[in-house]
């Protein structure tokens, strides 16, 4: 093990810091994402050793997810999935001129979640994949029901708005192929639609190019940041003062990204929603918080991280990067499971260290790299959006080489240029579509395996608790809007 950790941090820290700096990089820009420049990579690593392959492979993980909260924080256009949470606040306090303290917040937040989850995956590896995988279908059901349950942390004003626009998203998600019986439903006859609306340029036209519109109508709203400091504001009271928001935001992080096919989307909307339930201030979430950057943040770094954790001790993929991962063990002639700590300890520690360096390296360069990035924040816009539009081209076409893709976004960007003028959220939108297709896989195979009874959803203890806190989360979010009314009033 020492040895592992002595060749990740001497000879293998260049592939690192390559890593993190190239994932940094792609993250930051809206249309590309991490499963994309690592799929690119691919083939690169062929003529590598399998243990300086998986140290460039992970540390892009780690730095793309981190460079998602950059387009979050500067332009309210998420660069990865991840950071979609991060553009609730992250980009209202660069509005008032705080960019620098917005993006340290972030970077801080994503390296105690990394390390966090870091640690997790060092010491506990076996055990909590275990544990993960013995959840069955109607716990994974219920886990994203409260997921679902807590839309109301993303509405930022109407509960009711909140609630329609998580239903059309719901909607949305249903066309293409029936994940039980294999057969196509709500098509139209359209075989472009036989996978459904892929969901890359589903964000893409609803988050990014729908900002794209309304930076356009109004040329003045293209620039709209205060002259504020571009150095980046990072403080030891940041984690004294957040201490309990750290480390819960991180430990939901680690356990979501441990359960395969969940992901660090609803890591950080579970994170963002239990800090904002919990703050004392939670008429500040979506209005510039701090713990709201530091909740989002923290989970999904921490998520990417025990992503890692069902990989190399299971050899179970949970997320689309991490099946990427798998084929590159494969490729190199490993083998992810649990034989893997048996055949080839080396390779799982090195894993586990580089997890570790690339966190480390992800605040390094985020440091560096910071202060000028920052300054975007005081560039008129207008200069970034046409770069950022063909941007969204290419990462539309890319994921099926298809032109239908580029007029989905098209669509998707119209559709999210009207639900911002009508003060609809659109994060409820992508957080139903996004969660949606696997609470209905979870519901209908439960129902299979136990020949059509709801039943065990009460009295499995694992559902039943899950059931029990979306139901308080829906009456506390009623609660609370009433609360807010009645004080308008």
């Amino acid at each position: 093990m020492l040895d592992a950790y002595l060749y990740v941090f001497t000879s293998g820290f260049i592939w690192v810091i390559a890593g993190a700096g190239i994932g940094i990089f792609v993250g930051s820009i809206p249309g590309l994402s991490g499963a994309m420049v690592i799929s690119l990579s691919l083939p690169m690593t062929y003529f590598m050793s399998g243990n300086d392959a998986l140290l460039l492979l992970v540390s892009m993980y780690i730095g793309a997810t981190t460079g998602g909260l950059i387009s979050a924080t500067l332009m309210r256009m998420p660069g990865t999935e991840a950071a979609i949470m991060t553009t609730l606040d992250g980009f209202p306090m660069a509005q008032r001129g705080e960019p620098g303290r917005a993006l340290g917040l972030g970077v801080l937040a994503s390296v105690f979640g990394g390390v966090f989850a870091w640690l997790m995956l060092a010491l506990l590896s076996p055990p909590l994949s275990e544990i993960a995988v013995k959840f069955g279908p109607y716990d994974i059901f219920a886990m994203t029901v409260v997921a679902l349950s807590l839309i109301a942390a993303v509405s930022q004003g109407s509960l009711l708005a909140g609630l329609l626009s998580a239903a059309f998203g719901a909607m949305m998600s249903l066309p293409g192929i029936d994940p039980i019986s294999g057969s196509l439903r709500l098509t139209y006859g359209f075989s472009s639609l036989d996978n459904g609306l892929t969901l890359l340029p589903v964000i893409l036209g609803m988050l990014v190019l729908a900002q794209v519109l309304i930076d356009c109508e109004d040329p003045s709203s293209a620039n709209t940041m205060t002259k504020g400091s571009a150095r980046v504001s990072m403080h030891w009271r940041d984690v004294t003062g957040y201490l309990m928001t750290y480390i819960r935001s991180s430990f939901i992080g680690t356990w979501i990204g441990i359960l395969p096919g969940v992901g660090g989307t609803a890591a950080s909307v579970a994170s963002y929603s239990m800090a904002k339930a919990t703050s004392k201030t939670p008429e500040r979430f979506g209005n510039g918080a701090e713990e709201g950057i530091i909740a989002a943040e923290s989970a999904n770094n921490a998520g990417t991280v025990g992503a890692l954790v069902p990989l190399i001790t299971l050899g179970i993929p949970g997320s689309v990067i991490t099946a990427v991962l798998l084929g590159a063990m494969v490729i190199h002639n490993l083998n992810p499971g649990p034989l893997l700590f048996a055949e080839n300890p080396e390779v799982a520690y090195t894993v586990i260290a580089g997890a570790l360096a690339g966190t480390i390296a992800m605040f390094v360069i985020m440091i560096f790299a910071t202060p000028i990035l920052a300054k975007l924040a005081h560039v008129n816009k207008a200069y970034l959006l046409a770069p950022i539009v063909v941007f969204c081209m290419i990462g539309a076409f890319s994921v099926s080489s298809r032109f239908f893709d580029i007029g989905i976004m098209l669509v998707f960007a119209c559709i999210g240029y009207f639900m911002n003028k009508a003060r609809i959220p659109t994060g409820a939108f992508i957080i139903a579509y996004i969660l949606t297709p696997m609470a209905e896989q979870s519901l209908r195979s439960g129902l299979v395996i136990y020949d059509g009874s709801y039943l065990p959803l009460i009295t499995n203890p694992v559902s039943a608790i899950l059931l029990a806190v979306a139901v308080l989360s829906i009456v506390w979010s009623l609660r609370s809007e009433l609360k807010m009314r009645k004080k308008q009033i």
